[in-house]
C-alpha cells in the first residue's frame, strides 16, 4: 500500500518536530511548510492525501490558504489547526468545508485519530458494519422463526431496513447478498403470515393494526383535535426505505414527534388504498355508499378522481368542522403553483397534498431504459428518490409550511417491490391488468405463489360479478399471462410493481413532525 502523503502548514513548524516524527514512525509521509503562499505552490505540485493547516499565520492566513487549496483540488480533506476558539473563525472554517477542526496544543494521538477518521473512515466503517451485521445475522434468523403478530413484523422489517441502509456503502458484496437472502426469507414468511391472518383482521372486534381505512380516524384526527394547523402529505407509492433516504432533509425544518408504521390494505394499489385513507371506508363500503365515486378495476375512467369528496365526507361524518383544502400534484407545474400560493392557506386548519412523483418513477422504470439504468436496484431507487426530493416543489411546500407554523404529517398509500420472478396466470378478457394482483372469474394460477380470496367481501373488497375472486402475488413474483409469456417476462422483470403482499408494499410509514 502506498504511503499516505501529508502536507503540514504552520508558521511554527519546527516546534511540531515530535509530532512529525511520530507520524513518520507510523509510515506517513509528511511534507512541511511554514507559510500559506509556498503551501499553495507545494500543494499544486504534489499529490497529497490530506492537509494540516494552521489558521493563524502571518501574511497569507489559514482561511485564505484554505480557499486557494480548495480551488485547486476541492476533494482533498483539510484539517484546520488553531489556537483560537472564536466561534466566528470556527463557523467560517466549517463553512469552507474543512474535514476537521483541532485546537492547539494538539497531541500526536489527536492527529492520528483525525487522520484515521478522514482517510480510513470508509474502510473502518465498512469493517465495523460488516462485523456488527455478522453478529446480528444469527439473531435475526432466530427472530424470523418466532415472528407471529403484526407488531413483530413491523419491528422485523424496520430491523432489516436498518441493516440494508447500513450495508449500502460497504465493499463486502457477500454481506449484501446474505442480507438480500434474509429479506427474501422474511418476505416468504410474511406472505404466509398474511395468508393466515389477514381475513381475521376484518372480523368484528378483531385485534388488528392501523390500516388504510382506519388511518385517518386513528392517527390524523387526534392531531387535528389539538387545534394545530396541519399539512397532511400523502406521497404516492413511497416505500419505507425511500422515506429513510430523505428523512435527514426534512429534519432540517421539522422535528420528528411520532413514527407509526401502518399496514396498507390489499390490494396495495392506489385506487384501493388511497381511496380508503380519504374515505375511511373499505372498498366494498365505498362501492355501496358512494357508487358515483367508486370504479372497479375493469371499468373505464380514473379510479382516484374523488379523493377530495371522500375526505370532505369523512370529516363531516367525524363531526370535524375545519377550514381545509385538498391538492393533487401530478407534475412540476402543479407543484410550483402550490408553492406560489401556499401563503394564502396560512389560516387553514388542514392542507392535504397528494404527491404523485414516486409512483410515476416506478412506472417510468418499467417503460424507459434510462430510468431502468438509474434505478437498477433498491439502493439506486433510494438515491433517485432523494435526488428528486431535494429538488422538488414538495420540499419547498414543506419549507413554506414550517415558516407558517404548520405541523407536518407525511405518509403514503402503499409501497412497491422490485419483481424478479414470473408466476403463470390465466384469466378471461375481463381480468384486471395489475401484475401483483388479479381479480376476475375463472382465474388459473400457481397456488403456492399467491394468496387467493374466493369471497372478496371477507376482506372488504367488491365483487365485479358473483363468481369474482382475487389473487395476490407473494414474495418478488409478478403474474404473467401464458400468451406471449417470454416477451411479458423480459419486459417486466426487475421493474417496481405494487398491489401484492410484501413487507415493502404493506408496511409503510406514518410520521408526525413539529416545525423547528
Amino acid at each position: 500500500m502506498d504511503q499516505i502523503k501529508i502536507l503540514w502548514v504552520d508558521d511554527e513548524i519546527d516546534l511540531l518536530k515530535p509530532h512529525i516524527l511520530f507520524l513518520e514512525k507510523k509510515n506517513y509521509n509528511v511534507t512541511t511548510c511554514n507559510n500559506g503562499r509556498d503551501a499553495v505552490d507545494i500543494f499544486e505540485d504534489g499529490n497529497f492525501d490530506i492537509v494540516f493547516l494552521d489558521e493563524n499565520m502571518p501574511g497569507m492566513s489559514g482561511l485564505e490558504t484554505l480557499q486557494e487549496i480548495k480551488e485547486k483540488k476541492s476533494s482533498t480533506p483539510v484539517i484546520m489547526i488553531t489556537k483560537s476558539e472564536e466561534e466566528l473563525i470556527m463557523e467560517e472554517a466549517i463553512g469552507s468545508k474543512i474535514a476537521d477542526y483541532l485546537i492547539k496544543p494538539v497531541n500526536p494521538n489527536q492527529i492520528l485519530l483525525s487522520l484515521k477518521k478522514n482517510l480510513d473512515h470508509s474502510r473502518l466503517i465498512s469493517e465495523k458494519t460488516t462485523l456488527d451485521y455478522q453478529k446480528e445475522f444469527r439473531k435475526i434468523a432466530m427472530e424470523l422463526a418466532m415472528v407471529n403478530n403484526y407488531e413483530d413484523w413491523i419491528e422485523m422489517y424496520k430491523k432489516l431496513l436498518f441493516w440494508e441502509i447500513e450495508l449500502e456503502d460497504i465493499q463486502d458484496q457477500a454481506m449484501i447478498q446474505i442480507l438480500e437472502s434474509q429479506k427474501t426469507e422474511a418476505n416468504s414468511q410474511f406472505g404466509k403470515f398474511i395468508e393466515r391472518n389477514y381475513e381475521d383482521w376484518f372480523l368484528p372486534k378483531a385485534e388488528r393494526p392501523v390500516m388504510s381505512h382506519t388511518l385517518f380516524k386513528e392517527l390524523v384526527v387526534p392531531e387535528l383535535k389539538k387545534k394545530e394547523k396541519i399539512l397532511f402529505v400523502v406521497v404516492d407509492n413511497l416505500r419505507y426505505d425511500q422515506w429513510k433516504a430523505f428523512e435527514s432533509v426534512v429534519a432540517n425544518y421539522y422535528k420528528l414527534e411520532k413514527e407509526t408504521p401502518y399496514y396498507a390494505i390489499l390490494p396495495t394499489a392506489t385506487q384501493y388504498a388511497r381511496n380508503a385513507i380519504f374515505s375511511g371506508l373499505l372498498p366494498s363500503e365505498m362501492e355501496k355508499q358512494y357508487p358515483q365515486y367508486w370504479k372497479n378495476d375493469v371499468e373505464d375512467g380514473g379510479k382516484n378522481l374523488y379523493e377530495a369528496e371522500f375526505l370532505t365526507e369523512q370529516l363531516r361524518k367525524l363531526g370535524l368542522d375545519l377550514k381545509q383544502d385538498y391538492f393533487k400534484i401530478t407534475n412540476l407545474a402543479g407543484g410550483k403553483k402550490l408553492v406560489e400560493n401556499f401563503k394564502s392557506l396560512k389560516s387553514n386548519d388542514l392542507v392535504t397534498v397528494v404527491y404523485n412523483f414516486v409512483d410515476m418513477l416506478s412506472h417510468a422504470k418499467t417503460e424507459m431504459d434510462v430510468v431502468k439504468e438509474l434505478a437498477s436496484d433498491d439502493k439506486a431507487y433510494r438515491s433517485l428518490t432523494l435526488s428528486w426530493f431535494r429538488n422538488s416543489p414538495l420540499l419547498e411546500i414543506i419549507q413554506q409550511a414550517q415558516k407558517l407554523g404548520f405541523k407536518l404529517i407525511i405518509t403514503t398509500d402503499h409501497g412497491t417491490i422490485n419483481v424478479k420472478n414470473p408466476s403463470k396466470v390465466i384469466g378471461d378478457k375481463n381480468t384486471s391488468l395489475n401484475l401483483r394482483y388479479k381479480t376476475g372469474r375463472s382465474l388459473t394460477y400457481e397456488d403456492r405463489d399467491v394468496y387467493a380470496v374466493k369471497d372478496p367481501k371477507k376482506i372488504g373488497l367488491p365483487s365485479i360479478n358473483m363468481s369474482s375472486s382475487y389473487i395476490f402475488a407473494k414474495n418478488d413474483l409478478f403474474l404473467a399471462y401464458v400468451n406471449n409469456y417470454n416477451h411479458y417476462v423480459s419486459y417486466y422483470r426487475n421493474s417496481y410493481q405494487h398491489g401484492g403482499i410484501s413487507l415493502e408494499e404493506m408496511i409503510i410509514p406514518f410520521l408526525v413532525f413539529n416545525p423547528k
